[in-house]
This record gives C-alpha cells, sequence and structure tokens, in this order.
C-alpha cells in the first residue's frame, strides 16, 4: 500500500529533527524521480532548472508560468512514494500573499515540503529587502499551517552568490529572522568552505541544508554530516550530468561517425521493466 500524503509529510518532518544526515537528490520529471526513488533516497526534491532545460528554455529568468511548473513538480510528486519538496523558487510572487498561495497550491499538488528563496531575479538589486523577505517567509509559514499535514518550510537565502558587505554575518541575520518567520529549514547555497558551513550550522537555530555545487569544493556526504549539515541537495546537477552525456555522446556522432556511446546504455528490456516495476527491476 502506498504512504499517505500524511505519511509522507511526517517522514519528512522527522529526517529535519532526528539525529544524521539525509540526501534529498532533485528530480525534473517522473522518469528522473523513479530513477532516483528506486537507490533508497527518503526524501526527493524538485528542480525548476531541471524542469526547464527539458522544455528547451533557460533558467534563472522566472519566465516559466508558476502553474506550468508547479504542475510538473506536482507530477513528480504523484509518482513516487516518498515525500516531494519543491523548489518554489522566489514563490513566483514578490507580494507575501502571493507567496502565501504559491505555498497552498504545492501543498495541494502533493508536496510536502517547499522553499522560497530572497532572490529576487533582478540582477540590479538581486536580494528582497530583508523585512520584506522576512514577510514573505511569514506568510508562507500560515499558508503551510493551512494544510492537512506538516509541511516543511525552507527558507532559501541567496547572499552568498553577491557582493554584499558583511556577506557572512548578514547571511546569519538573515536566516535567523527567517527562522523566526517560521521556516523549519534554512538552506544558503553558496557559503561553500568548511569554516562558513561549520559557522552557519553553529549560528543559525535551524536544520541547515546544502547543495552540492558544481563549481565548489566536492565534499562527501559524510565530510557534511561532520560539518553538522543536516539535508543535503543537488539542485539542477543531475540533470546537467544527464544533458552531458547526451552532448558528449550526440558531439562523437555528429564529428567522429562514432556510436561509442551505445556501450554504456541502459537496454530496452530494461528500460520497460523499471518502468513497469520500479523496486524489482534490474538496470545493471
Amino acid at each position: 500500500m502506498s504512504p499517505s500524503l500524511l505519511d509522507k509529510a511526517k517522514l519528512f518532518a522527522d529526517l529535519h529533527t532526528r539525529e544524521g544526515i539525509f540526501v534529498m537528490p532533485n528530480a525534473w520529471d517522473e522518469g528522473s524521480a523513479k530513477f532516483l526513488a528506486a537507490q533508497g533516497f527518503p526524501a526527493l526534491a524538485t528542480t525548476s532548472g531541471g524542469v526547464n532545460w527539458a522544455r528547451g528554455r533557460e533558467d534563472y529568468v522566472y519566465a516559466v508560468p508558476a502553474d506550468e511548473m508547479l504542475e510538473a513538480y506536482g507530477r513528480v510528486a504523484d509518482c513516487v512514494d516518498l515525500p516531494v519538496s519543491g523548489d518554489l523558487e522566489d514563490g513566483y510572487a514578490t507580494e507575501p500573499e502571493k507567496v502565501a498561495e504559491t505555498i497552498r497550491r504545492a501543498a495541494q499538488l502533493g508536496m510536502v515540503g517547499g522553499g522560497i528563496e530572497d532572490f529576487t531575479g533582478d540582477p540590479a538589486k538581486p536580494l528582497y529587502e530583508l523585512p520584506l523577505a522576512a514577510e514573505r517567509i511569514r506568510a508562507a509559514r500560515v499558508a503551510a499551517d493551512e494544510a492537512d499535514f506538516p509541511f516543511t518550510l525552507t527558507a532559501r537565502c541567496e547572499i552568498f552568490y553577491f557582493d554584499v558587505e558583511n556577506k557572512y554575518s548578514e547571511a546569519i541575520k538573515r536566516a535567523n529572522l527567517y527562522r523566526e518567520a517560521g521556516a523549519d529549514c534554512l538552506f544558503l547555497p553558496g557559503g561553500n568552505t568548511p569554516e562558513i558551513i561549520e559557522g552557519l550550522v553553529k549560528e543559525i537555530d535551524a536544520p541547515i541544508s546544502v547543495v552540492s555545487e558544481w563549481d565548489g569544493p566536492q565534499y562527501t556526504v559524510r565530510q557534511l554530516e561532520d560539518m553538522g549539515v543536516r539535508r543535503i541537495s543537488t539542485g539542477g546537477s543531475m540533470a546537467r550530468a544527464c544533458y552531458a552525456t547526451l552532448h558528449q555522446a550526440a558531439e562523437k556522432l555528429a564529428t567522429e561517425g562514432t556510436f561509442g556511446y551505445l556501450g554504456n546504455v541502459i537496454s530496452d528490456p530494461a528500460m520497460s521493466a523499471f518502468f513497469k516495476h520500479p523496486n524489482k527491476a534490474n538496470l545493471a
């Protein structure tokens, strides 16, 4: 019997409060979600980048209609028995009440968690002013508490990606204010040195989430656990890895006329068997 939405939500909330670290890789469609779920991860996230790229679009410009993105996430949540947390970007709105509506919609579509970031999408003024940023999290918390299950709210602070004075202290200030506003977990990508990560864990009164970044230090799960991290996501990196494989295979075929990629494919029968019975099929 498949777990109920309440069961998924309770499990996801518990993962943030129990001892130890957990990995939550990011899916972008039903197929990637099923492949990841089959590996035994306790939860999945979504990636807006992956959804955009699968549709032939660039990321980071918030050009995708909110309904389209959320529905893509909902299909991910619906196709696996794991808790799914949505990459809800900036809530697809500036106004707190509209951010709240995004949270409500995410819960209705089967997500048991979601993240709201303080990145505006405007390079000239990339971060929401702190009072508004906190109010957005506060509104998201109110909406999350309206769900029929414990919705885990993540506040994402983007400050390490931008040229901001007193970046580290401002990151802690923002994160703790978001915690006070109702965030269950704090996600601060870009602060990726051991000193920064350990400092954030010590100074922020909430579980800390990090992302495995392609252009940063390549830590192991064990190393991040030793730093005190509670949760790891993969962002768009797995989607990019798939596209890298596609690019390399296509380039060899176009320039050399070779089909070397055929030595590293899953057979058609194995793929069919997997999607028929994901927990029983052998893809080796």
